[in-house]
């Protein structure tokens, strides 16, 4: 079992971590581009504003981006697979992809309406207090919609709602300064196309950890027959 799960993870996450970061190439790196121009601009000299470590090349930008990329989605698959498993779900396309989605709606949609993805140059708040508060909505928001759509149970579904409003209610970190390098076009845009390639990621993830385990358990059924 550990060893069907360890494969369609690896083998899920690399076909949807290729095919992810063929989409950012095209969406959601120019934007980066654009916005560490605008940065560098902005401070006057060729150097990178941050400490961060960025590529110099783009061949070699490309290829981190996509080894990043290929790591998440195998993430994702892994998660899915495990959660699906210990909730005791029939592990199937349509399935998958359901759970997939509230894995978006809990790490993307939910922790980007306090926390929006950013580009370089951004107005940013305390780094701790962000990891915190993303990882505290990321929780609250699976363990409530896990009440609402699996427990049968009107306090439990009550006890869901209040989950999924509460880190909302308390309200993301936010920049004591809002200042910031980059057009607001530019940022909302970043915005937009990232959280639709985290969609595309949890998505395409679930969509084939559905159909290779079903691929998986058909060649386990035809060899004991064998």
């Amino acid at each position: 079992m550990i060893q069907r799960v360890l494969a369609i993870g690896l083998i899920a996450g690399l076909a949807a971590g290729l095919a992810i970061a063929a989409l950012q190439h095209v969406t959601t790196t120019p934007l980066i581009v654009a916005a560490e121009i605008y940065e560098t601009a902005q401070h006057g000299h060729d150097e990178p504003a941050s400490g961060d470590w960025k590529p110099p090349v783009d061949g070699e930008r490309t290829a981190a981006t996509s080894i990043a990329t290929i790591a998440t989605a195998s993430g994702y698959a892994l998660i899915l697979l495990a959660m699906m498993l210990m909730a005791g779900d029939a592990i199937e396309p349509r399935r998958a992809v359901a759970w997939a989605a509230c894995g978006f709606a809990a790490t993307g949609l939910a922790t980007g309406l306090g926390l929006a993805p950013q580009l370089p140059g951004a107005a940013e708040s305390d780094l701790a207090l962000r990891q915190i508060w993303w990882a505290a909505t990321a929780a609250a928001t699976g363990a409530g919609l896990f009440a609402l759509l699996r427990r049968d149970e009107t306090i439990a579904k009550v006890f869901g709602a209040l989950l999924i409003a509460a880190p909302h209610l308390v309200g993301a970190p936010q920049a004591a300064a809002p200042q910031s390098t980059v057009p607001a076009e530019l940022a909302a845009h970043f915005a937009a196309s990232s959280l639709a390639v985290q969609g595309a990621t949890w998505i395409l993830s679930g969509a084939l950890v559905g159909v290779l385990w079903r691929e998986f358990a058909a060649i386990d059924a035809l060899k004991s027959r064998h």
